[in-house]
């Protein structure tokens, strides 16, 4: 799957500069994002993924990790990736 650029927001990147296992983590759940597990996502919100890798859309995930939930989203057009905590949406 095409990412784009990645980015991760302010937090997500200070939380992985302190934390080892939050990064080893990140890694994981990126691996998992690329190959199409979606995570944590009711079956409506998986089904709408894997349609918008055909057809065009953007494409989340949910994750759990040590520092709380993760999402990470892909923007339509495959231009970025971004990787941030809920709240920050």
């Amino acid at each position: 799957m095409e990412l784009g650029a990645l980015y991760a927001t302010k937090r997500v990147a200070e939380y992985a500069n302190q934390s080892l296992l939050f990064r080893v983590e990140l890694s994981i759940i990126l691996s998992r994002y690329c190959s199409g597990d979606w995570g944590e996502l009711c079956k409506e919100d998986r089904e709408q993924n894997d349609y918008a890798l055909i057809a065009g859309g953007r494409i989340m995930g949910s994750y759990g990790t040590c520092a709380g939930k993760v999402w990470i989203i892909t923007e339509w057009d495959r231009s970025a990736t971004t990787i941030l905590f809920p709240d920050e949406y």
